[in-house]
């Protein structure tokens, strides 16, 4: 299957994954931040949801 034939979220997860590693940063460092970032949208999608 061909990226532009995959979902949305799997196409944001190769971005991401290419930005992290253009940047050749720490895998201990990233995945402490990507907690931070789910976390955040957790919260996001809590809210969004207790609003709707």
């Amino acid at each position: 299957m061909s990226l532009e034939q995959a979902s949305d979220d799997v196409k944001l997860a190769v971005d991401l994954i290419m930005l992290l590693e253009e940047h050749a940063l720490d895998p201990e460092t990233v995945l402490k931040a990507l907690e931070i970032v789910q976390r955040d949208f957790e919260n996001k999608l809590a809210a969004q949801r207790s609003a709707g």
